[in-house]
C-alpha cells in the first residue's frame, strides 16, 4: 500500500517530503509531486514532513481526492526520470497556493 500525494500539494511543491524518503519514490512535475507507487516502501517518513498535509496512504485518501491514487500512478510513470531527491524552494506563491481548495483543475501534468 503505497503513499499519495493529494491535491494540498499542486502549485506549492513544498519538498520537505523527498529529502526524508529512503528509496527515492518522489517524481517532480511543473507544479505537483507524485510517489510513485512501485518504489514506495510505505514508510511513512514523508508524511509528517508535508506542510500542506497533502500525503495519505493510500487506503486513507479522503474521498474527494480518491482520483488521485491514478494520478500519483499514471504521472510518476510519465515523469519517470524527473526523480527528485533534495529539499528546495518551494514554487512562488506557494503559502498562498496552500490556502486555495479545490486546485484539481490547476494541475500541470506537463
Amino acid at each position: 500500500m503505497p503513499f499519495v500525494v493529494a491535491e494540498p500539494c499542486i502549485k506549492c511543491k513544498y519538498t520537505d517530503c523527498v529529502s526524508v524518503c529512503p528509496v527515492d519514490c518522489f517524481r517532480e512535475g511543473p507544479n505537483f509531486l507524485v510517489i510513485d507507487p512501485d518504489e514506495c516502501i510505505d514508510c511513512a517518513a514523508c508524511v509528517p514532513e508535508c506542510p500542506t498535509e497533502a500525503i495519505f496512504l493510500d487506503e486513507d485518501v479522503p474521498k474527494k481526492w480518491n482520483e488521485y491514487i491514478e494520478i500519483n500512478a499514471r504521472l510518476a510513470a510519465k515523469w519517470i526520470d524527473n526523480v527528485i531527491v533534495e529539499q528546495k524552494d518551494p514554487l512562488p506563491g506557494a503559502d498562498d497556493a496552500a490556502k486555495v481548495a479545490d486546485k484539481r483543475a490547476m494541475l500541470d501534468e506537463g
